[in-house]
């Protein structure tokens, strides 16, 4: 398989996982801020959206007065044209990489690929309000959902399938990550807010972020303990968006590309891999954010090796 379309089947995948998510995002911070306390302000409820989506500096770059607000947040997040990793400008890569990969995917997927970028392109312009941002996230979120089930149900399984796939795990799983690292290390109020509504909220949160808080409640009868959370999300390889089952379906989609002869990709790989074997007891053996700090080094020290060795 050419390299380069290796390269647009992986990233066609990320870029498309990374609108979805930050959209489920937006949409769940949106429905949040109507049950938060009264007395946090803009800033508290939308920097860790900035800081999820590693934005922050790019943010205050471009609103360098004025600070964080809903409205400005909303525009940059979801159509700012400075902002790499705005849902405007994952689409149109997606787009221009389906475009590459043309005769890789199937007719329904071209077809469904033009579809969401003729509308989402349509929706983003103009100022964009609270609610009509909220029904946007809701159609984009379905959307990506029905175009998986296209890639699932149309697609050959080969390489072209195997790099998607690849592509697509790798960044749920970062995405996955850097969620709970900031949740858990940044949100997370004093001990005396433990077991509050407002960190009922904030965990449920998080929960809803990922689809998983109906699926976390059946596993766990406990309540939102923050131990039980970052478990489930961590290493439940019964749940499709924890990290663990990400990374099996990495290495599912690296057996069939295979990997002889390209070393710096398999030993990356095993060594994230590694990280996802632990307990639950070793996720807090060293501290939780300092675990997921180094799961996303090796993730982008994966990415960086099969980059070299696969797409140049």
């Amino acid at each position: 398989m050419l390299s380069r379309l290796a390269d647009s089947m992986y990233w066609m995948a990320r870029y498309l996982e990374r609108a979805g998510e930050t959209s489920r995002l937006m949409e769940i911070n949106l429905l949040y801020l109507i049950e938060a306390e009264e007395d946090m302000s803009e800033d508290d409820k939308w920097r860790p959206i900035l800081q999820i989506t590693s934005t922050e500096s790019l943010y205050e770059e471009h609103y360098s007065m004025g600070g964080v607000t809903t409205p400005r947040v909303l525009q940059f997040i979801s159509a700012g044209r400075s902002n790499p990793s705005s849902i405007r400008t994952c689409l149109r890569l997606f787009r221009e990489n389906a475009r590459v990969a043309r005769d890789r995917i199937s007719k329904e997927m071209w077809e469904a690929v033009n579809e969401i970028w003729m509308v989402f392109d349509d929706r983003l312009k103009g100022p964009l309000t609270s609610e009509r941002a909220s029904i946007m996230f809701v159609e984009l979120r379905n959307q990506v959902a029905r175009f998986n089930g296209l890639v699932s149900s149309t697609m050959m399984r080969g390489e072209a399938y195997a790099f998607y796939q690849l592509g697509g795990c790798l960044e749920r799983a970062d995405m996955t990550s850097r969620i709970l690292d900031v949740k858990y290390h940044i949100i997370l109020p004093d001990l005396s807010m433990v077991g509050s509504a407002l960190d009922y909220y904030q965990w449920a949160a998080l929960l809803k972020s990922l689809s998983g808080f109906e699926a976390f409640r059946r596993s766990c009868h406990s309540g939102f303990m923050p131990a039980d959370v970052a478990e489930f999300v961590v290493l439940n390889g019964d749940f499709p968006r924890s990290i663990a089952f990400s990374v099996e379906r990495m290495g599912a989609a690296l057996q069939i590309i295979g990997t002889a002869g390209k070393d710096a990709t398999q030993a990356a790989f095993d060594q994230f891999s590694s990280n996802v074997t632990a307990t639950a007891k070793d996720l807090f053996a060293e501290g939780l954010h300092e675990y997921l700090e180094h799961l996303l080094e090796r993730s982008a020290t994966f990415h960086t090796a099969l980059a070299e060795e696969f797409f140049q």
